[in-house]
């Protein structure tokens, strides 16, 4: 009877743990739909958060940054001058004080950055392109899925870029972990995220750095138009008077 009565428990704890189970692996991801600025005096969660430390680049990487930067350091021009955006991993790590704002659905999450406007659309499962149809950009291609309540996003397909403070080559590899981190002080949701880039080609060990936002209430974002042609056809201005080949 002892024996029957604890067959019994051990079948209800085992249909509650399944219970529990499927109930968990049911339950939506965190909805991070809105506007998302600073997160002044958290980590990470400045207008212009500190660049991270990068590792040494390998040697053919960093003779072409240091070209690249002697080019442009006389007058300290940069791509966002003329209204080029940062592209991957810069624009989830700059900024400056604009906002950012994330629109969710199930097969898919849309960033859009008010600075440069720049877009990401983020896909999820059967949403995704195959790999022979994605096509390179500063921005790649985005694909996301969820680990519990945390997002994680992957972009491939980038195109090199020695023009911003975390240069990498075409090889390069970015993960993004998005997760909701509890309230402020004004009691705003936290958004931070663990971004890892990869790269072959430009480091041995990889770039690691977090990034904090707090929800702006009812908050909207305002137009920003760009140009890449004009940021391209100055790097040739500079590099013919330089006498030097471009980068």
């Amino acid at each position: 009877m002892a024996e029957s009565l604890f067959q019994r428990a051990r079948c209800v704890g085992a249909a509650l743990f399944a219970l529990s189970t499927l109930a968990a692996a049911a339950a939506p991801p965190p909805d991070l739909t809105g506007v998302w600025g600073n997160a002044p005096g958290l980590p990470g969660g400045s207008g212009r958060p500190e660049a991270p430390k990068l590792p040494p680049f390998k040697p053919d990487a960093g003779k072409r940054v240091a070209a690249f930067q002697a080019l442009v350091a006389p007058g300290g021009e940069t791509p966002g001058q003329y209204c080029l955006g940062h592209g991957m991993p810069g624009a989830v790590m700059g900024g400056g004080g604009y906002p950012m704002e994330i629109i969710q659905r199930p097969d898919q999450i849309t960033i859009i950055y008010e600075l440069h406007g720049e877009t990401r659309r983020v896909y999820f499962g059967d949403r995704n392109a195959a790999q022979k149809d994605r096509i390179p950009g500063r921005g790649g291609y985005s694909s996301g899925r969820w680990e519990g309540e945390t997002l994680v996003v992957e972009t491939d397909n980038l195109t090199e870029q020695i023009d911003d403070r975390y240069p990498h080559s075409d090889q390069a590899l970015v993960v993004e972990r998005y997760s909701l981190a509890g309230q402020d002080a004004q009691g705003r949701r936290l958004l931070q995220v663990e971004l890892t880039m990869t790269d072959p080609v430009f480091y041995d060990a990889p770039v690691k750095v977090t990034r904090r936002w707090a929800q702006v209430p009812n908050g909207r974002l305002l137009p920003y138009d760009c140009n890449e042609e004009i940021w391209q056809m100055r790097l040739e201005e500079l590099a013919s008077k330089a006498g030097v080949p471009l980068p």
